[in-house]
């Protein structure tokens, strides 16, 4: 009773008690020092400013007042707890906007879910229980209807509001989100970025100062050649471009208990160019995002959203209307709906003649989204085939999803058996998931080569985006990849993908060392069919001809991180304090990076970002065709 006695009369003590209890936990998550004392006074007075408005103001139903705002920022630290664990970094009413998408990727999202979280609730459900029975509806009345003292109210709340301005001031011009987060706290943070958006606006940068020259320079190295090498080397072949769902880099030549995981794409990256030290570039449309990148050579946009939903209304420059301009048909294809993160949308703005979906494939053989990729393939080399009977070269892209996470593959389509540490986890589900995908691979191969197409194609490959994030693994899982590697596994391991590139009677067995990104996808490929970029503004470079590069990142990690070449980098509250990853053994390198690459990096965001926004707008008609009537 003496506790009951004590909520009735002192609500605004109990309620920002408890609040802080859920903050400390997603402190706990998210920051490496966890919760402290400092904790107190970065996420009380948030608390305490909106407790004390619920004082002043509330006549009536004072309980209910308070239980809605207990739910409200429960439910944002449940959100900020999720969105860690997969993107690595804080979330914000933009990617709030997106949330219908949890509904569509449900197994993926609820798979992040450690049973723990759900302790943030447990208040809530006890106080439903007994706030709905009619023998405590009158008490639940009453609670906290008392005399307040107006004078210490609101000296709590000019404290409150003193010590709020006191944590956002000092930590606003942080580039490092997380960081910004930490110092400011969590609520404050959520806040201030709403009110940002508002007050602060990124500098445009006028037209007349982008340009390639000027792009070029940021990157560093040598100026392009004037005669690079492989010009034209494979003039007039179709482009295949195939991009793998979640496949990194570090999968290529693995082998578990003697059974090697991808026996297909081993091939493949042992006979071909391939690039060992590429990197993916997306942003919180990971898949979608890996498209938009490699069909423009331009960076994600700043704010936390799929690509998809921020540049469609624009005409963007683009790989499919640079090829359309040199005679090519343009196509692309994926299991999956086409309404999924607004793709209608996005292949219209970058300029595909057709595109095949769901309504194309069907549902046969359904694997996380849609049709498995065995159908995936067996349904578009026909299709391929019939545009390379055409009297005019094709470029088309390819994308799986089946080893899209939690890495669910069907029983009976495992082709290998792992060691019984990795049953369950993460780990084992992502390696059976790529092995599967990597048997599709190889039927997928062997159909292009009986068909012709291996040898009159342009073909390359590479992973869209991480496939095991560092945030979303558990120790024992860590321990695993631990044992894959040698050594810790880290930031420099989680973003490096193959990137692996076949032109017949052009290419040969040969491992390129230099960093790239698939941003340097659309100028690489452009050089080797002979098709010129010179009059198209891209970020990226061609890696057959440039060795030194600076590749900004974006969402996964915070704003101002970059890889060079020889490291990662992500900074502190800004350049000073920032940590440097080795490219090779993830180990810290206190010299791997200069202030001017990260001014750089900035700079070369920025210049995306206004490059995009004074684009000229799409025409309300038109668009690309669906594939379907095809079938």
């Amino acid at each position: 009773m003496r506790l009951w006695n004590a909520i009735k009369s002192k609500p605004i003590l109990w309620f920002s008690l408890i609040l802080l209890v859920k903050g400390a936990l997603a402190w706990f998550v998210i920051f490496d020092d966890g919760p402290s004392w400092g904790t107190v006074l970065t996420e009380i007075p948030f608390i305490l400013i909106v407790f004390c408005l619920i004082e002043w103001f509330a006549t009536k139903r004072k309980l209910l007042y308070y239980m809605i705002v207990n739910l409200s920022i429960t439910l944002l630290y449940f959100a900020v707890l999720m969105y860690y664990k997969y993107y690595g970094v804080i979330v914000t009413y933009h990617a709030l906007e997106q949330a219908d998408k949890v509904t569509k990727v449900g197994e993926s999202t609820y798979s992040l879910l450690d049973p723990y979280y759900l302790l943030i609730f447990i208040d809530i459900i006890i106080f439903a229980f007994y706030m709905f029975r009619p023998k405590y509806i009158a008490r639940f009345r009453n609670i906290g209807m008392r005399r307040v003292n107006r004078t210490a109210l609101l000296a709590t709340f000019i404290v409150s509001a003193a010590l709020c301005i006191f944590n956002i001031w000092p930590n606003h011009a942080s580039m490092n989100e997380n960081k910004k987060a930490e110092g400011m706290g969590i609520l404050n943070y959520e806040v201030y970025t709403i009110f940002a958006d508002s007050t602060e606006h990124e500098e445009v940068i006028d037209m007349k100062e982008i340009n390639q020259d000027s792009i070029d320079a940021l990157k560093g190295g040598q100026p392009p050649a004037a005669d690079p090498a492989l010009w034209a080397a494979a003039k007039g072949k179709n482009l295949i471009v195939v991009q793998m769902e979640s496949f990194q880099n570090f999968l290529i030549g693995l082998s578990i208990d003697g059974q090697e995981i991808t026996p297909n794409i081993n091939k493949l990256a042992a006979g071909d160019y391939y690039f060992n030290n590429f990197y993916t570039n997306v942003g919180q449309g990971t898949t979608s995002d890996a498209e938009f990148v490699v069909n423009t050579s331009l960076y994600v946009p700043h704010h936390e959203a799929a690509t998809s939903s921020e540049y469609m209304d624009k005409a963007l420059p683009s790989l499919p209307r640079l090829m359309s301009s040199n005679g090519y048909d343009t196509a692309t294809f994926h299991t999956n709906s086409v309404e999924f993160w607004n793709r209608t949308a996005l292949y219209k703005a970058i300029g595909f003649d057709k595109y095949y979906d769901q309504q194309f494939y069907g549902d046969d053989d359904h694997i996380a989204f849609g049709s498995s990729d065995e159908v995936l393939y067996a349904k578009t080399v026909p299709e391929l085939a019939k545009m390379d009977a055409q009297d005019k070269p094709f470029y088309a892209m390819v994308i799986s999803m089946s080893a899209h996470h939690p890495y669910r593959i069907p029983e009976g389509k495992d082709k290998i058996k792992l060691p019984k540490e990795y049953e369950g986890t993460l780990v084992g589900n992502y390696i059976l998931a790529q092995n599967y995908a990597d048997y599709a691979m190889g039927q997928f191969l062997a159909d292009l080569k009986t068909s012709g197409l291996w040898d009159d194609s342009v073909i390359v490959f590479y992973g869209d985006h991480q496939g095991l994030p560092l945030y979303s693994l558990d120790n024992k899982e860590k321990d695993l990849m631990e044992g894959i590697f040698g050594r810790e596994y880290g930031y420099t391991d989680m973003f490096n993908i193959p990137f692996i590139v076949h032109a017949p009677g052009v290419t040969s067995p040969k491992t390129f060392e230099q960093t790239g990104g698939q941003i340097d996808i659309l100028p690489t490929v452009a050089n080797l069919l002979g098709v010129s970029v010179k009059d198209q503004i891209h970020f990226g470079e061609d890696l057959m001809n440039r060795h030194n590069n600076l590749l900004p990142m974006r969402h996964f990690l915070p704003t101002g991180s970059f890889v060079n070449d020889t490291s990662v980098f992500l900074p502190g509250v800004g350049f000073e304090d920032g940590t440097n990853y080795d490219v090779q053994d993830n180990s810290v390198n206190a010299d791997g990076s200069t202030e001017a690459q990260y001014n750089a990096a900035l700079r070369l965001l920025n210049m995306s970002d206004s490059y995009v926004k004074q684009l000229p707008e799409l025409p309300e008609s038109g668009g690309p065709v669906s594939g379907a009537a095809s079938k």
